[in-house]
């Protein structure tokens, strides 16, 4: 949509006070990210005239797609609404809510929201939003695996592969424009080219990937451990540029609530493939999210959950209380865990991986590791960087201490880890 917008001769304005058009770009997942997407369209409708500057106040993305008729019905301060399949009409539609404005009229492109699924969005070239010199490639759009509590095959679709050619021209463009690490995303990465090719191809496009020049590091995010085939594994472990790093989202480790979830796991082969990840990639780092409180989940099933996340020892690790989510197999089962009990594990689990993630980080004292500095955090004293280790946003984050000669945003560094706590730690550059 940025793309679009400045080809269009549109100009992105630093604060809302500034504009004339606000966009809203929403999640409608779970409830927790509804409550914030609504909250952020009332505090953005401040705004708006007679208070403020702004004409108009558009909502897009997965809120927009999943509830366009309640946001109409419920939230009159928003003048139009894109779904997931109508990022390519922004220009069109804010062209259609001057022209209703012109003439008193309501704009056609109101509600009018577009099929689930498409792809076309994803062909147009884009301005990256990131900051540092990362930026996300999305490899497909959709979902076909049909998680008792996901409404996401219901918001974007069924999963759709892009073609490998679009994708590795897109990562040229991307890494000669500066963004020299890529992060390759789908709601199932492990899954692309199923449906387009007939075959898993995420080894395929990695190869073709990391043949260009200018890109730095591939890194992984979101694969099902069905996914991580002998050829995937074996490719990461010998290619250079390919980050050991995956984001491996689990969500449980009790065989009857990974079944009652449609997951394709078992306790077993979750054992497996992480000891297969381990064996090929000794250094590999991996990261999982789990889900707490599903329906019927009972205090022995945590407690499996516990000692297998004791055991694993993930990396980093993301915890999440059940959210039932209309529409899906997992609204009406029952019975139910109190909100009390879920928030309660939810607590104990996140506790559990903090002194995990403090041993872990305390084994890493003394090491010197590549790290890509990224700002400078708001002391104005520390520089902020990243090794292999941590992906953007999701993860924690070194510290570096400066020198006596300034570094450099977005070089990369040797810096020797000095101090760690529970996630972020410390390290200074060698000279």
């Amino acid at each position: 949509m940025s793309y679009l917008l400045t080809s269009a001769g549109y100009l992105i304005v630093a604060s809302p006070e500034q504009a004339d058009i606000l966009l809203i770009n929403t999640c409608g997942f779970i409830e927790s990210a509804k409550r914030e997407a609504i909250n952020a369209i009332l505090e953005l409708a401040e705004y708006k005239q007679p208070k403020g500057n702004a004409r108009f106040l558009m909502v897009a993305g997965c809120l927009a797609q999943r509830y366009a008729q309640q946001i109409r019905q419920d939230l009159p301060e928003v003048d139009a609404v894109l779904g997931t399949a109508d990022y390519g009409r922004i220009v069109d539609a804010i062209r259609q809510m001057y022209q209703a404005a012109l003439t008193d009229s309501i704009a056609d492109c109101n509600w009018n929201i577009g099929a689930a699924g498409s792809i076309e969005h994803l062909k147009v070239a884009r301005h990256p939003s990131t900051p540092g010199k990362y930026a996300y490639i999305k490899v497909a759009e959709g979902c076909s695996n049909c998680c008792a509590y996901c409404a996401i095959p219901q918001i974007r679709g069924a999963y759709k592969s892009r073609p490998i050619e679009e994708l590795v021209a897109e990562a040229d463009r991307l890494s000669r424009s500066g963004k020299d690490e890529l992060i390759l995303i789908a709601q199932d990465t492990s899954r692309y080219g199923l449906d387009l090719y007939g075959k898993r191809m995420l080894a395929a496009l990695l190869k073709d990937i990391c043949q260009l020049e200018t890109v730095r590091m591939v890194r992984i995010l979101y694969v099902y451990t069905d996914g991580l085939t002998d050829e995937l594994i074996q490719y990461m472990s010998c290619e250079p540029k390919i980050a050991h790093y995956l984001d491996l989202p689990i969500q449980h480790a009790a065989d009857r609530v990974l079944l009652k979830m449609n997951r394709r796991d078992s306790k077993d082969s979750l054992c497996q493939t992480i000891s297969r990840l381990r064996s090929a990639m000794p250094d590999i780092v991996l990261r999982t999210t789990v889900l707490v409180g599903f329906p019927g989940e009972t205090d022995k099933e945590y407690q499996q959950l516990l000692d297998f996340l004791q055991a694993i020892k993930f990396d980093h690790l993301g915890c999440f209380v059940f959210s039932p989510e209309e529409g899906t197999p997992a609204y009406s089962m029952r019975p139910r865990v109190s909100k009390k009990i879920a928030e309660q594990r939810q607590q104990d689990i996140m506790a559990m991986q903090s002194k995990i993630s403090a041993s872990l980080n305390q084994q890493r004292i003394g090491q010197v590791i590549p790290v890509t500095l990224e700002s400078i955090d708001d002391s104005g004293i520390f520089y902020v960087g990243r090794s292999f280790r941590e992906a953007p946003d999701v993860d924690p984050v070194i510290y570096v201490a400066g020198t006596t000669e300034p570094l450099v945003i977005g070089q990369t560094y040797a810096v020797r880890i000095i101090d760690a706590g529970d996630y972020d730690m410390t390290g200074v550059t060698e000279l």
